[in-house]
C-alpha cells in the first residue's frame, strides 16, 4: 500500500489536533503536531523575556534559532506525542493561555517559519504522516494527497477551549477565549508569510456540530478515498 502525506489545516481550536492524532493511530501513521512547534518557540521567546507585550525582540530570537531544538517523543503511557524543547517535555506549559495569546505574532514572523517549515518537510520526508497546522497544504507540503480544511464558528471553537482548559483544572475565562481566538482568526488569515487559507484542492471540513467519532469516521472515509485503503 503507498503511503501518503496528509495535511489537516484550519483555524484554531476546531480540534484539529484531536482528530489527526486519532487518524494517524487508525492507520499507522506518524503524527507531527506543527502547531506545537511555534508554540514551543513562543514559550522559548516568553522565558527568554523577548516579549514585550506584544512586541518580540526579533533580532534576539533569530540570533538563537538555530539553538532551538524541537522534537516529538512517543509517551506509551498516555498513546500521545510529547512536545520537547531542547530536551524537555513542555507538552503542558505549551497548552496554556499565555502562550495561545502570543503564538500569532511569533508565528507571523519570517525566519520562524522559515525554520519550522524545514523542519517539518524534513520529518515528512518519507510521507506516511499526519500534519496539522495553518499552512501544511499551502506552504509545507502543498503537494499532499490529502488535504483537509478545518473550521467551526468562533464561539464554538471558545467554548471547547475553555472546556478543554477547565477539564485539566487550569483556570479560563470563556470571554479572554473567545477574544483571543478571533484575534488569532485575524493574525493568521492577514500576516505576510503564509497566511491561513484553504487550498484549492482541499476538503472542507466544518465540524462545528461533528462529535469526535463523527469526525473519526469522516477522516476515515477521506483516506479510504485518497489511497483505497480499508482502515479499521
Amino acid at each position: 500500500m503507498k503511503k501518503i502525506t496528509i495535511a489537516i489545516d484550519g483555524f484554531s481550536s476546531c480540534g484539529k489536533s484531536t482528530m489527526a492524532k486519532d487518524l494517524a493511530r487508525a492507520v499507522g501513521y506518524v503524527y507531527i503536531d506543527s502547531g506545537a512547534m511555534y508554540r514551543a518557540v513562543t514559550l522559548y521567546s516568553l522565558r527568554k523575556g523577548y516579549f514585550k507585550g506584544q512586541t518580540i525582540d526579533t533580532d534576539a530570537l533569530r540570533r538563537d534559532m538555530p539553538d532551538i531544538r524541537i522534537s516529538f517523543r512517543f509517551d506509551p503511557d498516555t498513546q500521545r506525542s510529547q512536545t520537547y524543547l531542547n530536551g524537555e517535555n513542555v507538552e503542558a506549559d505549551i497548552r496554556g493561555m499565555e502562550v495561545s495569546s502570543h503564538v500569532s505574532p511569533i508565528a507571523a514572523l519570517d525566519f520562524v517559519r522559515e525554520a519550522l517549515v524545514r523542519l517539518q518537510q524534513e520529518m515528512g520526508r518519507e510521507k506516511g504522516i499526519v500534519m496539522d497546522g495553518r499552512d501544511i497544504g499551502t506552504a509545507v507540503f502543498p503537494d499532499a494527497e490529502l488535504k483537509i480544511f478545518v473550521t467551526a464558528s468562533p464561539d464554538i471553537r471558545a467554548r471547547r477551549r475553555f472546556d478543554e482548559l477547565k477539564a485539566k483544572g487550569q483556570p479560563a475565562s470563556y470571554e479572554e477565549i473567545l477574544k483571543n481566538v478571533e484575534e488569532r482568526d485575524y493574525i493568521d488569515q492577514h500576516r505576510d508569510v503564509s497566511p491561513l487559507r484553504k487550498a484549492d484542492d482541499a476538503i472542507l471540513l466544518d465540524n462545528s456540530h461533528m462529535s469526535i467519532a463523527e469526525q473519526k469516521a469522516w477522516l476515515l472515509e477521506q483516506f479510504k478515498h485518497a489511497t483505497g485503503y480499508e482502515a479499521d
